[in-house]
């Protein structure tokens, strides 16, 4: 059963999620060639304890690090490490937080420096597949018809979509029912009603869909070793229209005012 959340919970999710957001918007700056992803790491626990919150990610199930960090191949679930960033790479940054009892949990793929134009397109198209899911968010609908929008924005685009992993539902508990495929039929899957708060988290592959499980027991890589993206939003489902509660605005801001 999908626990639904009152209007209070709904906002007291908002503000562990809009901490993220802005953690992400703060890193945006900072994801350049040169840097190591335990510096990212690094400055995310800074700043995340600063403005009054936990890491929700560290010590989650033994995970050791504030942030997933998955470079190029890598789909999900990196560790940071000592890894040099170079110009070309991409690199997803997953965050959670609790605030207030109440988990935050967000990603974004970035680019570092100039990267390949094929690669831009599967960051685009991903971002995309994820707007494309939460405007099929909202109450009456089903997961299933999130995950048809998602897997055909991706595979129109000539990508595919990993089938593993999935998106999930959040509140007091990072991982919650139910969970949200980024593939399936439309009509499908349980009801969608006012007060659920879903992770809507696609994760779309250049090449094959097939994944591998690295050794260190977290970092899921594609098979072919081809580039992935990973995109998440948090989403309080809502009548009429999804209730987005995490945002890419800092993000974006931010890396408007780095070209400018």
């Amino acid at each position: 059963m999908s626990y639904l959340k009152s209007e209070e919970e709904v906002e007291l999710l908002r503000a562990s999620n809009t901490l993220v957001s802005r953690t992400l918007g703060m890193l945006a700056t900072e994801i350049k060639p040169g840097i190591t992803t335990l510096g990212l790491d690094r400055l995310a626990e800074t700043y995340i304890r600063d403005n009054g919150g936990i890491p929700g990610f560290k010590g989650y199930n033994g995970f050791p690090a504030t942030l997933c960090t998955s470079v190029n191949e890598a789909v999900v679930h990196g560790i940071p490490s000592d890894y040099v960033l170079r110009e070309g790479d991409i690199i997803s940054v997953d965050c959670g937080v609790i605030l207030e009892g109440y988990y935050g949990d967000s990603a974004f793929t970035f680019a570092v420096g100039e990267i390949d134009e094929k690669v831009k397109r599967l960051l685009d198209t991903t971002r995309e597949s994820l707007e494309a899911g939460v405007r099929m968010a909202v109450a009456g609908n089903r997961i299933g018809d999130i995950a048809y929008a998602v897997q055909t924005v991706a595979e129109r685009a000539g990508f595919t979509v990993v089938r593993e992993l999935v998106g999930h539902g959040i509140g007091r508990k990072l991982h919650e029912s139910p969970e949200v495929p980024n593939f399936g039929r439309r009509g499908s899957g349980p009801k969608l009603e006012k007060g659920m708060v879903i992770c809507i988290e696609p994760m779309i592959n250049m090449g094959r869909r097939d994944t591998i499980q690295s050794g260190d027991g977290w970092t899921v890589k594609t098979g072919d070793g081809k580039p992935s993206a990973h995109f998440e939003y948090a989403v309080a489902i809502d009548k009429g229209k999804a209730d987005v509660l995490t945002t890419f605005e800092f993000i974006d801001n931010e890396l408007k005012k780095s070209q400018d």
